[in-house]
């Protein structure tokens, strides 16, 4: 948005700014007035964990891999459930929810397109991009013609005021009547459990796109954040997920947070997940090369054949040698993949051992340009 630009006063969404104001009164105010007054019940506190878990699943393994990204395909069995659980989050219709996303990924940090884009500031990309009616926040059903053609999805998008309500009072009320405590069941499973499903979600659109690292692509705004990623059941690696978004996973190394991957992951092995989307492990490292040679001023010749004598004029003399040697390593690693590629149709198992070898080379080159970020100066390698 052009800064001399005055954007005119947008009317206010009356549905989702009394949505957000009253349950979040009564989650910052009556819920806890009642757990001092009247106590909540162990059944209460443990249906209120699980319905957070499996709302929040919903979202990140349902609405968002599965069908936002389309990152891998699951069995009936398993998209009824996300589809239920994911609409007593109330964020939406599937359709609603990817379409906005799909334009998000598109145009990330355009603040004239991207719904809930990041550089309008915190309070906008978390939640102020719902409270009033924004031209950018109006689904574009374009981009999600292939979700259309599932009756599921049509079903929930047509019906999708009764279903929320279904979900968000039903279950509760059930619960609350099944163990005695329906008025506790009611604000503590019912009322907050939405407010904490609404504000981890809205982190990834506001915090992960503000606090963080940027190891694979400093391109747009989005960044890893092992803390959020915590929250977000793995969402918090969002570097990750805006360079390689088709991708099932959001973390890739053993240890890091991503319960809705391992969640995945775990359904193919009984078959109820297929198709799982992976991105090359030389994809990865190279993408982690070539942002560290960004960083070293030799973005421009990472992949290029160019002269970038120039962009390394305010390194000292040792490292811009040292940088330019790794330059040149990282083109003749780049040929050498270029040769291997071939080997996919005519050698498979010769094509896996030597791309095992290149992801090695690039994971020590990776381990080298690590060492010269840190010795280079911000200001000289900008």
């Amino acid at each position: 948005m052009s800064n001399s630009a005055v954007e005119p006063v947008r009317s206010i969404n009356w549905p989702a700014s009394l949505v957000f104001f009253i349950t979040g009164a009564i989650a910052l105010v009556v819920a806890p007035w009642y757990g001092f007054t009247h106590g909540y019940s162990l059944a209460t506190v443990l249906c209120t964990l699980f319905l957070v878990a499996a709302n929040g699943m919903s979202i990140t393994a349902g609405y968002h891999r599965l069908w936002s990204h389309r990152a891998y395909e699951s069995h009936w069995l398993v998209r009824l459930p996300l589809l239920v659980f994911g609409t007593m989050a109330i964020q939406n219709s599937v359709l609603v929810w990817s379409a906005n996303h799909r334009v998000h990924h598109r145009f990330c940090d355009d603040n004239e397109v991207d719904p809930y884009s990041a550089g309008r500031g915190f309070w906008y990309s978390h939640i102020g991009w719902m409270l009033r009616n924004y031209p950018s926040a109006t689904p574009d059903f374009n981009l999600v013609k292939d979700l259309e053609r599932d009756p599921m999805l049509r079903f929930q998008h047509q019906y999708y005021l009764p279903l929320v309500l279904l979900t968000n009072l039903g279950i509760p009320v059930a619960l609350g009547l099944y163990f005695g405590d329906f008025w506790g069941m009611l604000l503590l499973a019912g009322v907050t459990r939405l407010v904490i499903s609404h504000h981890v979600t809205f982190f990834i659109n506001s915090l992960a796109h503000m606090w963080g690292t940027q190891p694979y692509n400093d391109r747009n705004s989005a960044k890893d954040n092992p803390v959020l990623a915590f929250l977000t059941y793995g969402e918090g690696y969002h570097n990750f997920h805006h360079h390689f978004l088709h991708d099932y996973r959001n973390a890739i190394r053993w240890w890091q947070w991503d319960p809705t991957k391992w969640f995945i992951w775990a359904l193919s092995k009984i078959g109820l997940t297929h198709s799982l989307r992976r991105t090359p492990d030389v994809t990865i490292q190279r993408a982690v090369v070539e942002m560290q040679l960004r960083r070293l001023g030799a973005g421009a010749a990472a992949s290029a054949d160019v002269d970038i004598s120039e962009s390394l004029a305010r390194l000292a003399a040792p490292l811009r040698a040292r940088v330019q040697q790794e330059v040149e390593a990282f083109r003749a690693t780049l040929a050498e993949w270029s040769k291997v590629m071939d080997l996919r149709q005519q050698d498979l198992a010769h094509f896996r051992e030597r791309s095992k070898e290149i992801v090695a080379a690039l994971r020590e080159q990776r381990r080298r340009l690590a060492e010269l970020v840190a010795a280079v100066p911000a200001t000289a390698a900008a």
